[in-house]
């Protein structure tokens, strides 16, 4: 079972507009990087919390019941009055996902201080906050961001700090300001997932290897590249580290996949008992043999979520089917 202690997720939940299966139709799905991680932490059995604001129209309200039919806690979510935000996905040959967004006024940036007031205060059928995850587009857009930001620097005192660019190059804007959001950002963190894709945007023809030294030398714990069918480069400030390989699979789209493989990293480390304040030096010093069933877990949650469409991260029963189970 996993250890005691809830994992909140902040920033986006929107709609996606996906391609159906009869071609030249689309259809709508729930989806947002922060909110499809706090489903894929549900599914693998995690207590979550969802700090999101949620509208009050058609697509809100799927949103809403996608996320609490997942077993998300949504008692800190905010009803917004603005419209839900959406998100237009093309998918190439390859299973790639590509967006163009609708997000101009929408809830998802709209955040005020009285707001997230309460967003780490101890639950008590779960515990205490023992993470904080956040990222994507919630960080860099206005004038929501800056009070998500605040946040993370009110969680770092006691809770893991988990953040993912996963940057989106059509809407973030200059990449020098996004660069230095970014290493705001690690400073704060233990955890940080970034794709090769983001890190492609950022630090053009820097190496990966490169990188990770420099973010790990920030202040972060853990620094893991996700390297797509390549699998994932990560190292620890111990100086630890790791490449595993990816898991063969026929794509069917990569949509929600890097989201997943953030579920899969965290859930790991909620299961060793690695998350929150009092677990931050044996984060820091994790083993090699748990860190490698940790990224492993990730990179087949990850694997199964490719494999279907849309984002629909795996169960705890579907990971387990899909490999040796991820046991400390």
């Amino acid at each position: 079972m996993p250890a005691p202690g809830v994992v909140a997720v902040a920033g986006e939940a929107l709609v996606d507009i996906v391609p159906a299966p009869v071609a030249g139709y689309h259809e709508l799905a729930p989806g947002g990087s922060p909110a499809n991680t706090a489903v894929g932490l549900a599914r693998l059995g995690v207590p979550v919390r969802m700090l999101a604001r949620l509208a009050d129209d058609l697509l809100g309200r799927r949103l809403r019941a996608h996320l609490e039919r997942n077993g998300v806690d949504l008692r800190h979510v905010v009803a917004a009055a603005e419209p839900s935000s959406m998100a237009v996905v093309e998918v190439d040959e390859r299973g790639v996902a590509s967006y163009d967004f609708r997000v101009d006024g929408t809830a998802d940036w709209q955040w005020t201080a009285a707001e997230l007031a309460d967003a780490l205060s101890v639950d008590q059928r779960g515990g205490p906050v023992v993470a904080l995850h956040t990222g994507s587009l919630a960080l860099t857009t206005a004038p929501g961001a800056a009070v998500l930001r605040d946040l993370v620097r009110r969680a770092a005192p006691t809770a893991t700090v988990s953040y993912d660019p996963n940057c989106r190059p059509l809407l973030m804007g200059d990449v020098g300001v996004v660069l230095a959001g970014v290493h705001e950002m690690v400073g704060l963190a233990d955890v940080v997932k970034v794709s090769s894709e983001d890190l492609d945007w950022l630090l053009p023809g820097t190496s990966y290897e490169a990188v990770v030294d420099d973010w790990l030398a920030r202040g972060a714990a853990l620094v893991a590249v996700t390297l797509g069918a390549d699998g994932v480069l990560a190292g620890t400030a111990a100086g630890l580290w790791a490449r595993l390989p990816g898991r063969p699979v026929q794509v069917v789209d990569t949509v929600g996949a890097g989201d997943t493989f953030s579920a899969g990293l965290l859930a790991g480390l909620h299961m060793r008992g690695l998350l929150g304040a009092a677990a931050r030096e044996a984060l820091r010093a994790i083993a090699s043999d748990d860190l490698d069933a940790v990224l492993d877990g990730a990179i087949r949650a990850a694997a199964i979520t490719c494999s279907r469409r849309g984002a629909d991260p795996p169960t705890a029963e579907e990971l387990a089917r899909s490999g040796a189970p991820d046991r400390p």
